[in-house]
C-alpha cells in the first residue's frame, strides 16, 4: 500500500507542477480549481495501472469508476464555468499583496498546498487498488451514498448555472430546487461522495483511511466551502440573510418558518 501512496504522490506532483507552469504563462491561478477533481482521477488511475493486481478485481475497478465519474464531471463543469473569465477574487487578492513574487509564491501557497490536500484525500481510492476481495453489502451502501452525493452535486450545479442566466441573478438569491433545502447542495453532495468512496475502501479493509472524508468534510464546511463563501455573500446579495434564516446551511432539511 505504501508503494501505491507514493505512486499517487508522484502523479499528483507532476500534474500540479505542470498546471502551475501553465498558470504562470497565462497569468491565471484559477486553473487550479479546474484541475482539483482531475487530480483524484490521475492519482487513482496511476495506482490502478501501476498497482499490484494483475486482474480486473471488482473493488479496485468499482472505486476507479466512481472517482473517474466524479472527477471528470467536476472538471468539465468548472472548465465550462471558469475558462474565459477573469481570475478568481481570492487569487487576485493574494496577487495584490506580492505582485512581483506571486508567480513563485503561488507554487507553494496554492498549488503545493492543494497537492498535499489532494494526496491526503485520495488515499482511500488509491489504497483500494490493492484490495482483491469480493464485493459485499458495504460496497453497495457506499455506491448508494456516492449516487446521492453525485445527484446533489450535479443538479445543484445545474440549477445554479441556470439561475445565473437570469437578468436578476447578480442581486437575487437562488432559493429554489435543491437550494430550497440546503444553502450548499453541491458541497453537501461532495460530502456524500467522499464518505461513499470511503465506505467502499472500508469494505476492502482500509478502515484507517477515515481521515480522508474527515479532512474533506472539514474543508467543505469550515475552510474553502461554506464558511469562505458566506463571509461576503450577504453583503453582495440583498435577501441572503433572510435566506439564511429559513434554509439549512449544509445538511438538507425542510425550510424553517420565520417567526
Amino acid at each position: 500500500m505504501a508503494d501505491l501512496v507514493l505512486i499517487a504522490a508522484l502523479a499528483i506532483a507532476i500534474l500540479m507542477l505542470a498546471t502551475w507552469v501553465v498558470s504562470v504563462i497565462v497569468n491565471d491561478v484559477s486553473i487550479v480549481d479546474i484541475v482539483w477533481g482531475f487530480g483524484f482521477v490521475v492519482a487513482s488511475w496511476a495506482a490502478y495501472l501501476f498497482g499490484p493486481l494483475d486482474t480486473l478485481a471488482d473493488r479496485p475497478l468499482l472505486i476507479l469508476v466512481l472517482v473517474t465519474v466524479w472527477g471528470l464531471r467536476l472538471t468539465g463543469y468548472l472548465a465550462w464555468r471558469n475558462i474565459g473569465r477573469s481570475e478568481d477574487r481570492r487569487y487576485q487578492q493574494m496577487r495584490k499583496k506580492s505582485p512581483d513574487a506571486f508567480w513563485i509564491i503561488s507554487l507553494f501557497k496554492v498549488f503545493g498546498l492543494q497537492a498535499v490536500l489532494m494526496w491526503v484525500v485520495a488515499v482511500p481510492p488509491v489504497v483500494t487498488q490493492a484490495s482483491d476481495g469480493p464485493l459485499y453489502w458495504l460496497d453497495f451502501v457506499g455506491v448508494g451514498l456516492f449516487a446521492v452525493g453525485l445527484f446533489f452535486e450535479s443538479f445543484g450545479d445545474f440549477q445554479l448555472a441556470r439561475f445565473r442566466t437570469r437578468p436578476d441573478s447578480k442581486s437575487g438569491v437562488m432559493d429554489s430546487g435543491l437550494w430550497r433545502y440546503t444553502r450548499h447542495p453541491n458541497y453537501f453532495g461532495d460530502f456524500c461522495v467522499w464518505w461513499g468512496i470511503y465506505l467502499v475502501a472500508l469494505a476492502g479493509g482500509a478502515w484507517w483511511a477515515i481521515f480522508s472524508p474527515i479532512v474533506m468534510s472539514f474543508l467543505l464546511i469550515r475552510v474553502s466551502g461554506v464558511l469562505l463563501l458566506e463571509k461576503s455573500i450577504s453583503r453582495r446579495r440583498p435577501g441572503y440573510e433572510a435566506y439564511v434564516e429559513r434554509t439549512n446551511a449544509f445538511f438538507p432539511g425542510p425550510p424553517k418558518r420565520r417567526a
